[in-house]
């Protein structure tokens, strides 16, 4: 016998099954325990998917669209991981194999905030600050989750003697560089990501190395790991 689903419970029912695919695709991906969702704000017309192997940009004014987001959108944030469904397709993130890339893209209001992510597929997600409700939350959430999940094992590989490279900028357990100049991390006075910029202070002066239009990954690892470095050197000091 089919189960009825009483008048008016039909968005709850289909809420209930969606819950229970986003638990099962998170089970697989072992996330561990969910700690928030946010969903799609009802007025928006939502986020956009970019596949692998070259970003279909969304052009709102007349353009294709990849997929919109409705109201059962939703981004489930976990222990190790997160979920963004749209359109009954639920796609993964693990926090400790990522990519994040911080950019502005077109959105119906003009130009936004967006975080790029690659998720356990190899396919990249774009996820629009006015994507899903609170981005004053997850945006931060998602970039220190990242940060805490990857930079134990990048400070493994430096002292094994390893070079990370961050775009246009690379690092090893010495030094930092970009292009044809490189410092090492006791002459550094200051290193900052401003507006999405490397900015390196040393002798006084201040550098740029790489922007965020240059796609720089992993910005937030980055900056964490020169943190550790800088006040490493001058701890050996």
């Amino acid at each position: 016998m089919s189960e009825q689903t009483p008048p008016g419970r039909a968005g709850d029912r289909a809420d209930k099954l969606l819950l229970a695919r986003v638990s099962e695709a998170a089970g697989r991906a072992r996330l561990g325990r969910r700690r928030a969702t946010y969903r799609a704000p009802l007025a928006e017309p939502g986020l956009w998917w970019a596949a692998a192997g070259g970003l279909r940009r969304l052009l709102w004014a007349g353009g294709r669209t990849e997929a919109r987001a409705g109201a059962g959108a939703r981004l489930d944030l976990y222990e190790h991981g997160l979920t963004v469904t749209v359109d009954g397709r639920i796609r993964v993130v693990r926090y400790d194999t990522t990519v994040v890339r911080r950019r502005r893209v077109l959105s119906p209001q003009g130009l936004a905030r967006a975080h790029l992510l690659v998720d356990v597929d190899g396919e990249r997600i774009v996820l629009r600050s006015g994507d899903f409700g609170h981005p004053e939350a997850w945006e931060p959430e998602i970039r220190r989750a990242v940060t805490a999940a990857q930079v134990p094992r990048a400070l493994a590989a430096l002292a094994e003697g390893a070079r990370l490279v961050f775009g246009p900028v690379w690092i090893t357990r010495d030094k930092v560089g970009s292009r044809g100049t490189s410092l090492r991390w006791a002459q550094i006075q200051r290193i900052e990501i401003l507006n999405g910029s490397v900015a390196v202070r040393a002798a006084g002066r201040w550098q740029v190395w790489g922007t965020v239009t240059s796609g720089i990954p992993n910005l937030c690892v980055l900056h964490a790991l020169a943190e550790h470095l800088t006040s490493a050197d001058r701890d050996d000091d």
